[in-house]
């Protein structure tokens, strides 16, 4: 039977578009969060939250905590059982959600950590990027789109296992730290250079341009930028255009040229160059093994 997750609970903000209940009772759901503001809802259940596509503002609160992080394909978030949380967004994002059922973590911190169960409470934790919850995540979903294979079980166990002792080595409350807030980027400057970057993907975008968009000399909007994002601004952008190029790469014939100019590559040589850096892979590779 199906565990209650914040997915029936944010029914008007929250769109589920996929769920599969998997082996241990674990829930995976992919869901669109609407931009907005998401009403005070306590979870249901522990969850982990890995963004896959889009890109916003973040703003969660509850219980005395406050956290804001520019999302982007990779942000991850815990959403602790009974911890009845806040949400704005600037825009929608795109989700798998992992939902653990009550004990999961508890047997694990007694089974594999010899831990009271009685002492671990999973972290009210956002906006890092954790490769290895992320590459769960992806593959409980993956797996949850394909046609069921008698191994399924066994993969599923271990994966699940290995998640859960991760969860409980670095995110539970006793061990999780988080990040200081921003000094000094507030979210409207900060969602004004967001929008600015994705209306001119195309454009060539310098950091003078960037700042002057914040209302900031270029130093202290390069160091700021840094603290609310984790990234350069520079890097920001070459970071969006890739990802927008997988998206042209993915759903549409443009030819590499097209796509290289249109998302503000400059060359195609460029274009590849820069490509093959952040993904492993040539767009022409990336194109020819892209799900579609």
């Amino acid at each position: 039977m199906s565990i209650e997750t914040m997915g029936d609970r944010r029914r008007e903000t929250v769109s589920v578009q996929g769920r599969s209940v998997e082996t241990l009772g674990i829930v995976v759901e992919r869901r669109i969060n609407g931009a907005g503001s998401h009403d005070p809802q306590a979870y249901p259940c522990n969850e982990l939250i890995v963004m896959v596509g889009g890109q916003a503002l973040v703003e969660r609160s509850g219980e005395g905590v406050d956290e804001r992080c520019l999302a982007r394909a990779g942000t991850v978030w815990t959403g602790p059982i009974g911890f009845a949380e806040k949400a704005v967004l600037s825009n929608p994002i795109d989700c798998v959600h992992l939902c653990l059922p009550s004990g999961l973590i508890d047997r694990s911190a007694e089974h594999d950590f010899e831990v009271d169960a009685g002492k671990v409470e999973l972290a009210f934790a956002g906006g890092f990027r954790d490769r290895f919850i992320s590459e769960v995540a992806h593959n409980l979903w993956s797996l949850s789109t394909q046609p069921p294979h008698t191994t399924d079980r066994l993969y599923v166990d271990g994966l699940t296992a290995a998640l859960v002792a991760h969860v409980v080595k670095h995110y539970t409350v006793d061990r999780w730290t988080p990040k200081a807030m921003p000094r000094a980027v507030d979210s409207r400057r900060l969602k004004q250079v967001v929008d600015y970057i994705e209306a001119n993907l195309d454009a060539s975008l310098a950091l003078d341009q960037l700042a002057a968009h914040a209302h900031l000399s270029p130093f202290h909007f390069s160091r700021l930028f840094k603290e609310a994002t984790g990234s350069t601004p520079l890097r920001y952008v070459t970071d969006r255009r890739v990802e927008a190029a997988k998206v042209a790469l993915e759903s549409d014939d443009s030819s590499l040229m097209d796509i290289a100019r249109e998302h503000g590559f400059g060359s195609l040589d460029n274009f590849i160059r820069v490509f093959r850096r952040a993904t492993g892979e040539t767009p022409a590779r990336y194109r020819r093994h892209a799900p579609g």
